[in-house]
C-alpha cells in the first residue's frame, strides 16, 4: 500500500510530531538526508538498519516524479523545465535558468496545478485550475532542480505555475524547509514571490512573512485595460494594490518589482507609459519590462496577441525614462522549452526531451 504522508515538505519541527516517538535528534537527522537530497531512507547511513526499514514502511520522502525533462541552450546561458507528475496524477512544471554571463542559477517554482487567475497573455491561465499544491510538491521542485544544476542554485523565483499567495499557507510551509537553518538555510532575501495582484495576501504576507520579496504583475496601470487582460484584477483595483503594496513596503523594508509584459499594440502606448509612471510615484520600485513570450493560441478581443516590435519597446522604455521610472528589460530564457515567462503548461514546447539525471 503506498504511503499516504511524504516528509520532503515537512519542516524538523514537523518531522519531530510526525516520527513521535523518535527523539529530536533523529528527526533532525533525518531532515539534513532529505534536506540534501536524499530521497531513499536506504541511503541515510547513520540510521539503523532496522529504523530505516520502519520508515519505509510508514513514509514516503518524495510524492512526484519527474515526467520529462526539456533543454534549451539557445539563450545567454541555457533553461531547463521539468515536468512533475504528481500523485494523483496531476502535472506542473519548474524551470531552471543559467545565465551565461554571470553564472547565477534560477530555480523557477509552481504553486498550483494550472491556475485560477485566467490572465489572457498566460499559456497557465489558459489550462483553468485544478488544485492547490502541497509543500512537498513545491519543496520537491526545488530539489530536482538543484540536482540538475549539481547543487548550486542562486535564487528562487516563485513564478511558475498559479498564484502563489491564493496558496500562502503551504507555500509558507515549502519555504520553510528551504530556508530552515537545519538544512539549506537558503536566504529570504534570494527569494521572490510574484503575484498578479491579490491585495488581502500582500498585507498576509507583510503580517507575517516570511520576508521574501516581492514582485508584482502589473502588466498595466489603466484600470479599464487590466480588468480585460486579468479577470483578478476586478477583486483587487489599482488604488487597493498599491495601498497594499505601500504597506508592504513600511513593513518590509525592500524595493518592489513591477513586472510589465508587453504586449505588440495593446499596453504599450504612451497613455500605459503615463498611467504606469503614475502608479510608480511614492513606491520604491523598478519596473521589470517583459517582452510578451509567444504562445500558440493566444488572442485578446478577437484578435491573436503578438510580441511588440523594438520600435514599440524602445518608445515605451522612454516615456518611462522621461517620467523618471526605474526600469530593465528581460533577457527571454526558455523559449525553446516553453519554460519562459506566460509559458509554462506547454509540457516542453517541441524541444528535446532528455532522461532525468
Amino acid at each position: 500500500m503506498p504511503p499516504e504522508l511524504f516528509l520532503s515538505g515537512l519542516s524538523p519541527e514537523e518531522l519531530l510530531d510526525v516520527l513521535s516517538p523518535l527523539p529530536a535528534f533523529r528527526a533532525n537527522q533525518i531532515f539534513k538526508w532529505i534536506s540534501g537530497g536524499v530521497s531513499s531512507f536506504d541511503d541515510m547511513t547513520d540510521l539503523s538498519l532496522s529504523l530505516r526499514r520502519e520508515l519505509s514502511g510508514r513514509f514516503g520522502i518524495y510524492s512526484s516524479t519527474v515526467d520529462g525533462r526539456f533543454g534549451d541552450a539557445s539563450d545567454s546561458g541555457n533553461a531547463e523545465k521539468i515536468s512533475l507528475r504528481l500523485r494523483d496524477g496531476a502535472m506542473v512544471e519548474a524551470v531552471l535558468l543559467s545565465d551565461g554571463f554571470s553564472g547565477r542559477k534560477t530555480a523557477c517554482l509552481s504553486t498550483q496545478a494550472g491556475c485560477p487567475a485566467g490572465c489572457v497573455f498566460c499559456k497557465t491561465g489558459s489550462l483553468g485550475f485544478l488544485r492547490n499544491l502541497d509543500s512537498s510538491e513545491i519543496v520537491e521542485q526545488f530539489f530536482y532542480l538543484k540536482a540538475i544544476a549539481g547543487g548550486g542554485i542562486d535564487n528562487i523565483v516563485v513564478m511558475g505555475m498559479g498564484e502563489p499567495l491564493l496558496n500562502l499557507g503551504e507555500l509558507r510551509r515549502a519555504l520553510r524547509v528551504i530556508t530552515h537553518k537545519k538544512g539549506l538555510n537558503f536566504s529570504k532575501r534570494r527569494i521572490t514571490v510574484s503575484t498578479c495582484g491579490i491585495a488581502e495576501g500582500i498585507r498576509d504576507l507583510a503580517d507575517k512573512g516570511p520576508g521574501v520579496r516581492l514582485a508584482l504583475s502589473l502588466c498595466t496601470a489603466r484600470e479599464d485595460l487590466r480588468l480585460r487582460l486579468m479577470p483578478l484584477a476586478r477583486q483587487n483595483p489599482l488604488p487597493r494594490l498599491k495601498d497594499a503594496l505601500s504597506y508592504h513596503q513600511k513593513k518590509n523594508g525592500q524595493r518592489i518589482t513591477l513586472e510589465a509584459v508587453l504586449l505588440g499594440n495593446v499596453n504599450t502606448t504612451r497613455e500605459d507609459a503615463a498611467a504606469l509612471v503614475s502608479f510608480v510615484r511614492g513606491l520604491d520600485a523598478v519596473v521589470n519590462l517583459i517582452p510578451w513570450n509567444p504562445v500558440e493560441g493566444l488572442s485578446f478581443e478577437g484578435k491573436p496577441l503578438r510580441e511588440p516590435g523594438e520600435k514599440e519597446i524602445k518608445d515605451f522604455e522612454k516615456n518611462l525614462e522621461n517620467g523618471g521610472v526605474k526600469f530593465t528589460r528581460r533577457r527571454r530564457k526558455g523559449g525553446e522549452v516553453g519554460g519562459a515567462c506566460g509559458q509554462l503548461g506547454s509540457l516542453g514546447g517541441g524541444a528535446k526531451k532528455e532522461e532525468f539525471l
